[in-house]
């Protein structure tokens, strides 16, 4: 499963200017020759003033815009490297979903075919619990728990994966970590 390309039409929703205007607006000022921050600072010196959360629209607008010229495919971050994740809801409280995480993941020693070079890490905040561990290939993981209602949400997030393919593998393996997590 492929990683989907940022979503335009929530930008145009968001920013009150449609995708094909900020397109043509950031081409006109030469974007596709500036960095990364400098095609959000660009977009957010051209955002309305009534546009709330200016800098998250900006990075955004910056990230499709790079994919639209094919400086960036989706996925990938600034640096190269790709990111994905995927979710699931338990209907535990947050230490009860982290206790079910730490036993599906406790006694494995294959990682999607890598073996783990750092962690497990296993913190807490108040209304968080979080598992990071690092992989062989040089992907990490960072699994963010958190109440949702009366259910819990157990976030897989993907880092560092060295193509869009591996980002789909490691998917794959993690959803079914978190069915085994889920039972």
């Amino acid at each position: 499963m492929a990683t989907k390309s940022s979503n335009t039409g929530a930008i145009a929703q968001a920013t009150g200017k449609s995708w094909e205007a900020w397109s043509a607006d950031l081409s006109a000022a030469d974007a596709q020759k500036l960095t990364h921050k400098e095609i959000a600072q660009l977009a957010e010196t051209l955002m309305s003033a009534e546009v709330s959360n200016t800098g998250w629209w900006a990075q955004s607008v910056a990230v499709a815009f790079e994919q639209e010229i094919g400086r960036r495919l989706p996925g990938q971050g600034q640096d190269g490297t790709f990111q994905g994740s995927t979710t699931a809801t338990l209907h535990t409280d947050i230490d009860g979903a982290l206790e079910r995480w730490v036993q599906a993941t406790r006694d494995l020693s294959d990682f999607n075919g890598q073996h783990m070079t750092d962690g497990p890490n296993i913190s807490s905040s108040q209304r968080w619990r979080y598992w990071r561990a690092a992989f062989s290939d040089g992907s990490k993981v960072h699994v963010d728990i958190g109440a949702k209602g009366e259910k819990t949400t157990i976030s897989v997030n993907i880092t560092k994966a060295h193509s869009a393919e591996a980002v789909s593998g490691w998917k794959s393996f993690w959803r079914q970590v978190l069915a085994q997590a889920k039972n």
